[in-house]
């Protein structure tokens, strides 16, 4: 069990963020070990966010420099692989072409008009968000960047539930696909929603852990909107899907949080 754990994390840092951790195990049930835990891998990524918004509020910078550095940071920390995946998963979907031509305009390298526009938009909501965040203290943007890290990553491990297949028989998505139980991804998701909202109410109040919890189910629908989406045009997820999937929760927990 220790070693099935350590090698989820492995995992799940290895092939989520750049920090330098080896996979030592690429099967089956590390993808499923891996993908439970990517939510933790999010937390890691979005506590990074919070503390570079926060450096830069406590040297003296207006909230809008401390929300672009969040979101800058999951980028880095990625690689921007993420934003990468929601750019080509928008020309995919973007270009009303049957599922293999569409998948093959996904894999090429170059982004189309629909990519771009997806990634401005997405961005600029993200650091509208959480300049508004920031803009209310420094706690709240701290949050704001952890809970949509986690829930981005949360996404991820409800898009490898068995059901969801791949469109391609190769690539991460193919290695993740349909790894994880669909009963342990929906408690892992009820999990980090409960646990999610108590460290807000903990913080701020009753009414923002029901704000805080809201997001991250909010997150989750708009993610599982997207997938289902995905499904039907590809015939199944690929890398570039779980890209746009996280990439999707991410902004929907930003905004729900800034609502009211």
């Amino acid at each position: 069990m220790t070693s099935l754990l350590s090698d989820g994390i492995r995992f799940a840092f290895g092939t989520l963020t750049v920090f330098p951790v080896r996979v030592t195990r690429w099967d089956r049930g590390a993808a499923r070990a891996g993908m439970l835990c990517a939510p933790l891998a999010g937390l890691v990524v979005g506590l990074c966010a919070a503390t570079a918004g926060g450096v830069l509020l406590l040297l003296g910078s207006g909230p809008l420099l401390a929300a672009v550095a969040s979101a800058a940071v999951p980028a880095a920390l990625t690689r921007g692989l993420h934003l990468d995946g929601l750019a080509d998963t928008a020309d995919g979907l973007g270009s009303g072409k049957p599922a293999d031509e569409a998948l093959r305009i996904m894999k090429q390298s170059d982004i189309g008009p629909f990519g771009v526009i997806t990634l401005l938009f997405a961005l600029l909501a993200q650091v509208a968000a959480l300049c508004e965040l920031y803009a209310a203290g420094w706690a709240h943007g701290a949050a704001g960047a952890a809970v949509s890290a986690v829930a981005a990553r949360l996404a991820l491990t409800l898009a490898s539930r068995t059901g969801v297949p791949p469109a391609r028989p190769d690539g991460l998505g193919a290695a993740v696909a349909g790894t994880v139980p669909a009963g342990a991804a929906f408690a892992v998701a009820g999990l980090v929603a409960a646990v999610g909202a108590g460290g807000a109410g903990a913080l701020f109040g009753p009414y923002d852990a029901l704000r805080h919890a809201a997001a991250v189910l909010a997150a989750l629908g708009a993610a599982q909107v997207l997938l289902r989406h995905c499904v039907r045009r590809f015939g199944g997820v690929t890398g570039d899907v779980f890209g746009g999937v996280a990439e999707t929760a991410a902004t929907a927990a930003l905004v729900v949080l800034v609502l009211g």
